[in-house]
């Protein structure tokens, strides 16, 4: 699975640095907003035929990384 993080890019010259999927300018947390709204994957590689099915596994392994931290911080209300 951790070879699927190559494809999650922190670079400050694209998207100010947020994670982005392989250097283009499609944010990880865009992607995972996709997810969030009831997209499949099928229609998301179809409305964005530059992602492959391995961006999308890519950013789900890496949420899943960022949300398996020690400290957890409440949102703000």
């Amino acid at each position: 699975m951790d070879q699927l993080l190559v494809r999650i890019t922190l670079n400050p010259e694209i998207c100010q640095g947020k994670p982005t999927i392989r250097n283009m300018r499609f944010t990880v947390a865009q992607l995972l907003e996709l997810l969030a709204s009831g997209m499949t994957t099928s229609e998301i590689l179809s409305d964005y035929p530059y992602l492959e099915l391995a961006d999308i596994q890519a950013c789900l392994h890496y949420a899943s990384l960022m949300a398996n931290t020690k400290n957890v911080s409440p949102f703000p209300a």
